[in-house]
């Protein structure tokens, strides 16, 4: 079916962390939603109560007031997906094929990603999953992706979103969805490509990270975030060669912002290790997905079959994966980085 004859105007939310309830407040903010409220799964009943009593999630993103008037909350996924044209995926990546267990339908819908990372141990892109698993049609798969913590969205600051969909029309129809005048959207076909950056940023977010817990300093990170956006244009080329332009902010942008920000979990979970946690006890106590320390094993056994020169990614695997002292892998991607 051609992008210009599919009609969406009903938004399903799959997910109540902070993205999918910083999506859930752009989507509402949408004259549409006022014919067509936004509809929204989310697992606990009582962040649900929550919700329809205060407009706030409990749970997420406390300060940010929804519009309940905009809102057609639900605790059953098949609910949401019957009930929607667009579907966006928000639950972390690995809990993804559990709340999609026993769900039809969705390969009769617009299904967009919000997530960053591998799916199932198969190290499926959420594109790859969507497809070969649940039978979507490529053309009707889509990613939201670019340097957007959902802590600043929340707060109106200026934001710039990247859509991609092999169907660019299609794109440009939700991208028309989310902007305002403090949201820049903008959209490309590059599906596949930006879904593998999003894993990768997050593997270097937490190598950043246990350099900044190591106390080895700006000057050497600034170093290592310009050798993974390296890595990141020889795998991306290796694995899905096509026309892109990594320096847009889609690839270094999310990169960058991933790396450095307080806000990312996966720079948390790697300045706790660099501090001297072990891996597993760090995770833990994070009480948070940190979706690089997946992703660091998924480029791994990828990478078995492309071989490309990835000393910084690799690090990030020895020591999340391997039990590798983090001091002795930095002195080690020092010496072989440049």
């Amino acid at each position: 079916m051609a992008s210009q004859a599919l009609s969406i105007p009903r938004i399903g939310i799959i997910g109540s962390g902070s993205w999918a309830t910083a999506l859930t407040f752009l989507f509402t903010q949408h004259e549409a939603a006022d014919a067509h409220p936004v509809h929204w799964w989310i697992r606990q009943p009582e962040a649900i109560d929550h919700i329809r009593r205060t407009g706030q999630n409990p749970d997420y993103l406390r300060s940010l007031t929804l519009e309940r008037g905009r809102l057609s909350l639900h605790g059953d996924v098949q609910t949401v997906v019957d009930a929607s044209d667009l579907i966006v995926l928000c639950v972390p990546s690995a809990y993804l094929h559990d709340a999609l267990h026993g769900v039809t339908g969705l390969n009769q819908k617009v299904v967009f990603n919000a997530i960053k990372g591998f799916i199932t141990d198969d190290h499926h892109i959420p594109a790859r999953y969507l497809h070969k698993i649940l039978g979507v049609p490529y053309d009707r798969i889509g990613l939201i992706s670019g340097p957007s913590h959902a802590e600043e969205v929340a707060r109106k600051n200026w934001t710039y979103l990247t859509l991609a969909c092999p169907d660019v029309p299609l794109a440009n129809q939700v991208a028309e969805r989310l902007r305002s005048p403090w949201l820049r959207t903008e959209t490309t076909d590059d599906l596949f490509g930006i879904e593998l950056a999003a894993v990768l940023k997050n593997v270097y977010a937490v190598a950043a990270g246990i350099a900044h817990g190591l106390g080895l300093g700006d000057n050497f990170i600034a170093v290592m975030m310009a050798n993974a956006m390296q890595e990141t244009r020889r795998f991306l080329d290796a694995v899905n060669e096509t026309s892109r332009d990594v320096n847009a902010s889609a690839y270094m942008g999310d990169l960058i912002v991933t790396a450095y920000s307080p806000h990312s979990r996966n720079r948390r979970l790697g300045t706790m290790i660099g501090r001297g946690y072990r891996v597993l006890g760090a995770i833990i106590e994070m009480d948070m997905v940190a979706e690089g320390y997946p992703a660091a094993k998924g480029i791994h056994e990828i990478n078995q079959k492309f071989d490309v020169h990835m000393p910084v990614a690799e690090c990030v695997y020895r020591v999340l994966h391997d039990n590798i002292a983090p001091a002795i892998e930095m002195q080690i991607l020092a010496d072989n980085i440049h």
